[in-house]
């Protein structure tokens, strides 16, 4: 099974891709969590550009999207909300219109930030924008408040309760992705 991962953050040392890596981590024996890492490259979505020809990072991400059997994003919170560039991808992902790569794909949200709440917000909006690109979308979600304070040496050192939560949601992704294969093999 393959999980992509997205990092909604694009700095160098980010929590959100240390997250991430505690992920990948936690997958079981046959399931392995490839990062997506050109989110700096995508263009804002523009349909004057899509038109023109799909520009070949966002091409990336979409094949990208449709090899994964599912979808794992961390995302810091920036005003109570998604980073500008990981919605922006998302938007892209959503195109063509009736066409989203993320349609029946399993798909949940995770976050963690510096301050005190864990970016509960940006992981709501994430669901949400998830759900309305046709995603299977896990519905529990994983704050790690104060973050930095976890961080050593690009290693994110979870509580026992934050690995356990993140190992349960990586269970009911993984256990999606398994649902979805049944299906797809039963109407074979």
């Amino acid at each position: 099974m393959r999980v992509l991962g997205i990092s909604g953050s694009l700095r160098r040392d980010s929590l959100n891709s240390a997250l991430l890596r505690a992920a990948a981590e936690r997958l079981p024996a046959g399931a392995e969590l490839i990062e997506y890492e050109r989110l700096r490259e995508i263009p804002p979505y523009d349909a004057d550009v899509e038109e023109e020809g799909v520009p070949e990072a966002v091409a990336d991400l979409r094949e990208a999207v449709l090899a994964a059997d599912a979808v794992l994003l961390a995302t810091p919170e920036y005003n109570h909300s998604l980073p500008g560039q990981l919605k922006n991808a998302l938007d892209w992902i959503s195109r063509p219109a009736g066409g989203s790569a993320l349609s029946g794909k399993p798909a949940a949200a995770i976050g963690a930030s510096t301050g005190m709440f864990g970016a509960v917000w940006a992981q709501a909006e994430a669901r949400k924008v998830l759900g309305a690109l046709g995603g299977r979308v896990v519905e529990t979600e994983l704050p790690i408040p104060r973050a930095a304070d976890q961080y050593v040496d690009g290693h994110l050192d979870l509580s026992p309760e934050q690995s356990q939560q993140l190992s349960e949601i990586l269970a009911e992704l993984l256990s999606e992705v398994e649902e979805r294969q049944q299906l797809s093999a039963a109407a074979a």
